[in-house]
């Protein structure tokens, strides 16, 4: 629990970094997002989801990241 807590933390870190660096130029990528097809951005969404189950499948099972 102690691990899921933290992973919880690392992401609203990076996930907020953004938004306090650069509002301005993350308002505008919003909007440029609102203009791109569901399709696409359903896509997008699928490929970093399976980057990322990727990484969580190496980092657990070959320990390449300890």
């Amino acid at each position: 629990m102690k691990l899921f807590i933290t992973v919880i933390g690392l992401v609203m870190i990076i996930e907020g970094l953004p938004y306090f660096a650069f509002p301005e130029k993350m308002q505008l990528f919003i909007k440029q997002i609102e203009e791109m097809p569901p399709d696409y951005l359903r896509w997008v969404g699928l490929v970093s989801t399976l980057i990322g189950l990727s990484i969580c499948y190496v980092a657990q099972r070959t320990g390449f990241f300890s």
